[in-house]
């Protein structure tokens, strides 16, 4: 054996014996970004535990809320799964993973996880210059909130991962939160009193289309054909699905208690009207990833003059009709906007606040909580006037804004006059002398009404058209 055969012999030998003493990354459990410190864990549940690991690998779990020791054996791929019963609230716990390696999780809460998610008007935050939100920076000592924001990720695949983590809400974190995620958090945890926990996945600009899987898309001939005229940009996502993938796919092994969704803007045009085949659409299938018919709250489009007439009239529309679907609630913003030529409303408080009204009465079934806002519920024409009755008007109407109520009635002729009208009860009496014959009537049907009618609660009625004639918005 000559001198470079035995020189390179033991360079082998040394390097193999380095090796050997190498802590492989890939024989460690490795967890996702979503089981982290500081999370909340949804309570009174069994919740998933999973991660990654040696194929064969032993992973044993403890965890500190009942002292237990739980194990499994990770698959051929390298995955590994559990599952755990967590206790009613509380906290902090610590969460103990052993395999060869081990991680602790420390500062685990156990309370309500939501996830809120949309475009620009649930994305917006402080850094957007909100004053409430700049108010609340001083208010947070001893806040049971914790937030986990996902960055701004698209896939033409679904991810098992994302590059985020938790943190406890302060005035840095909150301040790049979502703020109607936080003021719906934060009314959460001030009325149950328990922690909450909040994940945002908003993207401003985007399409619902973007967050609903896209098979679900390709299976509907009609959502195909509207998501395929979607214009490409350099600013988001446009192909079904590819939002989803990156922000939503990561999310379903973790339980959660439900969603709320800020989203619209970008769907208001030429097909406003198909609006609520595709949020049902959307719904149906993260329930059905998620296993579970969870409660899906969503908030109607403010007033805004968009370029096309009534587009925005007809997306609200289909909004309200998407609540067939059961366990959905939505909340309307018509009397919350100062100026109908922003199509970003300031006003997240009260959004939130409505939202978590929503949940507290709907969802967690505080008996005591007024939530349902009033509906149109029947018309009925006599002689040269039209009765309106709602529902969830039982103590009476008020319209608010007499000069410019936004209440329109129109004869056969299908022409539009504002309504005269008077409050009889919890019904309106509308006319007007230039219609004879009235058939029909709409109240806020347009791209800017504004709320002018409400009931003696102070609720705003929710915008309502009585006829189904053709609507161009072209």
């Amino acid at each position: 054996m000559n001198s470079r055969s035995i020189i390179l012999k033991h360079f082998i030998a040394a390097l193999w014996v380095w090796a050997s003493t190498l802590p492989f990354s890939f024989a460690d459990i490795r967890l996702p970004h979503l089981l982290g410190s500081n999370m909340v864990l949804q309570r009174d549940a069994e919740i998933k535990l999973w991660g990654w690991s040696d194929p064969g690998e032993v992973v044993r779990v403890t965890t500190s809320w009942n002292g237990k020791t739980d194990s499994v054996v990770a698959s051929g791929d390298a995955r590994w799964e559990l599952r755990v019963a967590t206790p009613h609230a509380g906290g902090p716990h610590t969460i103990q993973f052993h395999g060869n390696n081990t991680i602790e999780l420390t500062n685990v809460l156990i309370g309500e996880v939501w996830i809120c998610s949309g475009q620009s008007n649930m994305a917006m935050n402080g850094t957007s210059g909100l004053a409430d939100i700049k108010q609340e920076m001083a208010h947070l000592d001893d806040c049971d909130i914790r937030l986990f924001k996902i960055p701004k990720i698209s896939s033409p695949y679904p991810q098992e991962d994302c590059m985020a983590n938790w943190h406890s809400c302060d005035s840095t974190t909150l301040n790049t939160f979502s703020a109607v995620g936080y003021f719906f958090g934060k009314h959460l945890a001030d009325t149950l009193g328990v922690p909450i926990g909040l994940i945002e996945a908003a993207w401003g600009g985007t399409s619902a289309e973007v967050w609903t899987p896209a098979n679900a898309i390709s299976e509907d001939s009609l959502l195909k054909e509207i998501a395929e005229k979607i214009t490409p940009s350099n600013h988001w996502p446009t192909k079904p699905g590819f939002a989803y993938n990156g922000m939503i796919a990561p999310l379903t092994s973790f339980e959660i208690a439900g969603a709320i969704w800020y989203q619209g803007e970008n769907n208001v045009g030429p097909y406003s009207a198909q609006y609520d085949r595709l949020l049902t659409t959307l719904i149906h299938t993260w329930r059905t990833e998620w296993r579970r018919d969870f409660p899906f709250y969503y908030v109607q489009i403010a007033p805004y003059h968009y370029p096309m007439p009534l587009s925005a009239a007809l997306l609200r529309e289909a909004q309200t009709n998407a609540l067939s679907l059961p366990n959905t609630a939505m909340v309307p913003t018509m009397d919350l906007v100062a100026d109908t030529n922003n199509v970003h409303p300031t006003n997240k408080k009260d959004v939130g606040k409505r939202l978590a009204t929503a949940a507290l009465a709907q969802h967690y079934g505080l008996p005591e909580i007024t939530h349902q806002y009033p509906t149109f519920k029947r018309m009925h024409i006599n002689q040269d006037s039209i009765v309106i009755a709602f529902e969830h008007a039982a103590n009476g109407l008020i319209i608010a804004n007499p000069g410019e109520h936004h209440i329109l009635i129109a004869g056969e002729d299908r022409t539009f006059h504002v309504a005269k009208a008077k409050v009889e009860g919890d019904s309106l009496v509308l006319w007007h002398t230039g219609v004879k014959h009235p058939v029909a009537v709409r109240y806020g049907f347009t791209n800017t009404a504004t709320a002018s009618l409400f009931n003696k609660e102070g609720m705003p009625v929710i915008p309502f058209r009585t006829d189904r004639w053709p609507v161009a918005v072209q």
